[in-house]
């Protein structure tokens, strides 16, 4: 008996920008007996078309099935696989973060390593902006703890497979 590895999977569906087409989406995925780790949605540059970005954990052919399920779905128009060694993928986030008096220097000192945004200043502390990958914006939030964090919204992520690299472009 095989040990089934169970990985993150990320999913890019195309559909159609119908009434409810989230929820038959998430519906069919939980109904499989897959949690979703994380989900994020949007416009296309067509009007009519929502892209979602969906993250599964299972095995490879737990991504099959989803793949194929998700078809079934009259409003799903394409189904990528993210495939993690040729994914751009990035995630934003907002965190209010107390700092009052010498914390401010140090907090700032923080977002200026990151390449953070400060987005909205109180006399309290601020709210700061991160773009970057899961782990960036993990280790950001790691070195912001020994302040006081009173907020967190993740967006989650957002990715697509890299362009094809042909033998011109990569000179070999």
């Amino acid at each position: 008996m095989t040990d089934e590895v169970f990985t993150d999977h990320i999913v890019s569906v195309l559909v159609h920008n119908n009434p409810g087409v989230l929820s038959k989406v998430t519906s069919l995925v939980t109904r499989r007996g897959f949690n979703i780790d994380g989900i994020s949605a949007g416009p296309t540059r067509q009007n009519d078309m929502f892209r979602l970005t969906i993250v599964v954990k299972g095995d490879d052919k737990s991504l099959e099935q989803i793949q194929k399920q998700l078809y079934k779905i009259i409003d799903v128009v394409k189904v990528v696989p993210i495939i993690r060694s040729r994914m751009v993928g990035r995630e934003i986030c907002l965190i209010k973060v107390k700092a009052i008096g010498a914390e401010r220097h140090e907090v700032l000192q923080i977002i200026n390593v990151f390449k953070a945004n400060i987005v909205d200043v109180g006399t309290n502390g601020f709210i700061v902006e991160i773009t970057g990958d899961s782990d960036k914006i993990d280790s950001f939030l790691a070195l912001l703890e020994s302040h006081q964090i009173t907020d967190v919204a993740r967006t989650g992520i957002v990715a697509m497979n890299r362009w094809e690299r042909t033998f011109k472009e990569t000179g070999r």
